[in-house]
């Protein structure tokens, strides 16, 4: 194992639970800065509590927002692992 790998898991810890949550907070403020309908910036949690109210349980409004906004970390969290893994490859 090369130096430079063991120094990784703190960067990617740092990237994952810091920059990634504060990243997908801006990434929706943005967009909603910039016009696009509440509807399609939340829709993965729009899609979520419809389908919670559906299975007979009342859902607040804080769990579409938390949905969609994980959803929006993960995807960050996807492409920074992917750009981090085809680096590691080309080096």
């Amino acid at each position: 194992m090369s130096p430079a790998k063991s120094e990784r898991p703190l960067y990617r810890a740092i990237f994952v639970f810091v920059l990634a949550p504060v990243a997908a907070a801006v990434v929706v403020s943005v967009l909603l800065l910039f016009g696009v309908s509440p509807h399609a910036v939340f829709y993965i949690g729009f899609v979520l509590r419809s389908w919670l109210e559906y299975l007979g349980k009342p859902v607040p409004n804080a769990v579409g927002v938390i949905a969609a906004l994980s959803f929006w970390w993960v995807v960050i969290v996807a492409i920074g692992l992917l750009w981090d893994w085809r680096r590691q490859r080309n080096n």
